[in-house]
């Protein structure tokens, strides 16, 4: 695995170092913040009904530093890098994070007025309101007709994510990630082959894609499996 930190220079380390030890030291409120959303996503009973499982994870330090290496190498090809340790939650969302896994489509709807109620109720700021990253124009209409934003998604992902805000005295975000099960299987496949470095195998990314394919088939038949049993 490439490892980007070692392909820095000395003077990009020292703009990575600060960063990542603004996140170890904030590790505490982070870990805080995030299991009290947990708790209170847990407890929502308008939302239990839709839900599967959830998951939850902060990131490791090791990985945030290997982020920006990867944003610094980047910044090299003229991107720009503006993260410091004093903007880090509000360029970097994905520190903390949640993800819901549910059965089939049909149930994001209720998903999301249920999550906005959460929102509102312990007051966290809605820095990016729903929004469905998909390739599948079916869904992309699906998604539109319920009023959730779309966006496209050219590596085949599909998730709905927000991003929040704590109420907290020192502003941490975190981003949730709502998706069925079957888009849960493709995107652990993809994750374990393409992070933090792509694969460079152009079977592997074929094949990749393939399974998005049918995944989205696979999701398709679970909706008219729950569509023609009545059950929600």
């Amino acid at each position: 695995m490439k490892n980007n930190y070692a392909l820095l220079n000395s003077e990009e380390k020292k703009i990575i170092k600060p960063i990542v030890e603004r996140f170890k030291g904030d590790l505490g409120l982070v870990e805080a913040m995030l299991s009290s959303l947990v708790v209170n996503v847990q407890r929502a009973r308008s939302l239990s009904p839709h839900v599967h499982s959830i998951r939850f994870r902060v990131k490791d330090p090791t990985h945030l530093q290997d982020k920006l290496a990867r944003k610094l190498l980047k910044a090299r090809a003229g991107e720009g890098f503006s993260i410091t340790p004093d903007n880090l939650f509000e360029k970097i969302n994905d520190l903390a994070g949640l993800r819901i896994l549910h059965l089939h489509s049909r149930q994001i709807g209720a998903i999301n007025a249920a999550l906005n109620d959460v929102f509102a109720e312990y007051r966290y700021s809605v820095i990016e309101a729903a929004t469905a990253r998909t390739w599948d124009d079916e869904y992309r209409r699906f998604y539109e007709s319920l009023g959730i934003a779309t966006k496209d998604s050219e590596k085949m992902y599909t998730s709905v994510h927000y991003v929040i805000e704590s109420n907290s005295a020192t502003k941490l975000t975190c981003e949730i990630q709502v998706r069925t099960l079957a888009e849960e299987l493709w995107g652990e496949v993809d994750h374990s082959m393409n992070y933090p470095n792509e694969s460079n195998v152009e079977a592997c990314r074929e094949q990749i894609r393939v399974l998005a394919r049918l995944t989205s088939g696979c999701s398709r038949l679970v909706d008219s499996i729950y569509s023609s049993s009545n059950k929600k």
